[in-house]
């Protein structure tokens, strides 16, 4: 593969190509047979004159040259040829496949079955769905060689389907024992009328990992507690203690207190405390009102944030009832990170739930296009095939050193002993 590297031509830098790996015809001469099938495979369009070349030769090495004189001993022999195609970058090209024959029947072309079988999803065509191409005008987009064949609509569709299922089998079935999580986001995404509420976790050494999601109508408790549940049965542990950040769902609260009972502590999204509250008021007064709530809530200490929000509360109680109630409702939530004394280290990724709003983002870039969501396979199907497409991309959490203290904290909060052995899964 060439490599691109930068070059100073004075006081201007370029990008310029390395130097590119060639295969000399010995070494592709020694190659496997598998090898060499995918070689040619990802030659395009020196990949088709080189296919037919690489049946001619295996013919030839099995029932010798053309019009040769054949010995006695002879034991295959030409039978005239059929029609076939190969998948070259996600499309299907004609080609002439030799037939040969012996006294048992015929006889198979060993390079043909690698070159000319089904073999796995294509992944640059699932790539091209996934990114935005629509499968009714995937052919002017995918960069078909004159030719190629089989590119409709259907058969990207179906295609698209039985790859986007292998992914959900995939996402489904990923065992989160190996994961040591210690916090956990919890949020929707509309698709249609309905709801998918995604779990996002946060290991110990930052990293984030989707635990899995749930079809719902709404985020309500009666669907969320077997998910929670069911992230435990699959190997979350919860007993070393766990952060929930949500975006304050009365139906998420009561879910995660039902699920993890006392291994959790709740924080919810400031953002979205602050919005609700300053809804309340004339648009006239909202920015200013913004301003101070957020100033408040991003005192240093608990102590401190308490007695500020207090103030607000008195305050919203001459102007706004409404406004002051819904700030004082769940006050405690919003103020976790400070009462655990991690605001000033872990605030900023974990004081909102901007960590999974910012992944139905991506998902929304991936799945805007399908205009008409059928039925609930298809929702899962996208929906897995584009997490697992996002994960790896996710960046590790701001202040990720500061994970452990947060784990001390949690446990000194929660009461949970040091001295147990191994961690047990939550009930």
């Amino acid at each position: 593969m060439s490599v691109l590297r930068s070059v100073k031509e004075g006081k201007r830098k370029t990008k310029v190509l390395g130097e590119a790996d060639a295969v000399s015809y010995e070494q592709f001469a020694e190659m496997q047979l598998d090898s060499k099938a995918e070689l040619i495979r990802a030659l395009i369009p020196l990949g088709l004159m080189h296919v037919q070349e690489l049946l001619d030769m295996e013919v030839t090495a099995l029932a010798g040259e053309r019009y040769a004189r054949k010995d006695q001993d002879q034991k295959v022999y030409r039978h005239g040829n059929n029609p076939g195609s190969v998948r070259i970058d996600g499309q299907r090209h004609p080609v002439v496949v030799p037939r040969l024959r012996n006294k048992m029947g015929e006889v198979d072309l060993p390079s043909w079955n690698a070159l000319g079988g089904t073999g796995t999803i294509d992944d640059q065509l699932f790539k091209r769905v996934l990114y935005g191409i629509s499968c009714r005008n995937y052919e002017e987009a995918a960069g078909a060689i004159p030719g190629a064949i089989g590119l409709s609509s259907s058969t990207v569709s179906r295609n698209f389907i039985k790859a986007s299922a292998a992914k959900l089998k995939t996402f489904q079935e990923r065992e989160l024992h190996d994961e040591d999580i210690v916090a956990l986001f919890l949020d929707g995404k509309a698709f249609a009328k309905s709801t998918m509420v995604v779990a996002l976790g946060v290991t110990i050494t930052g990293e984030k990992k989707f635990l899995g999601f749930v079809e719902a109508g709404t985020e309500n408790q009666a669907v969320l507690t077997p998910f929670l549940h069911s992230l435990v049965d699959r190997g979350l542990c919860v007993s070393q203690g766990l952060l929930v950040v949500i975006d304050g769902a009365k139906g998420m609260i009561s879910a995660t207190k039902k699920a993890f009972g006392d291994k959790a502590l709740i924080h919810r999204c400031q953002w979205h405390k602050r919005e609700n509250v300053v809804s309340y008021l004339p648009r006239r007064d909202q920015v200013t009102w913004r301003r101070q709530l957020q100033r408040a809530m991003d005192r240093p200490t608990y102590a401190e944030a308490r007695s500020a929000l207090n103030d607000l509360v008195a305050e919203l109680d001459m102007i706004n009832q409404s406004a002051a109630a819904s700030l004082r409702e769940g006050l405690e939530e919003i103020l976790t990170l400070h009462r655990l004394g991690v605001y000033g280290k872990l605030g900023r990724s974990f004081k909102t739930t901007n960590c999974i709003e910012n992944v139905n983002a991506l998902v929304e870039d991936r799945c805007a296009k399908v205009d008409c969501w059928k039925n609930s396979n298809q929702r899962h199907r996208w929906l897995a095939t584009a997490l697992l497409d996002i994960e790896p991309r996710l960046r590790t959490v701001v202040g990720y050193r500061h994970l452990s203290a947060l784990r001390d904290a949690l446990q000194r909060e929660l009461k949970i002993g040091e001295s147990a052995d191994a961690p047990a899964k939550a009930t």
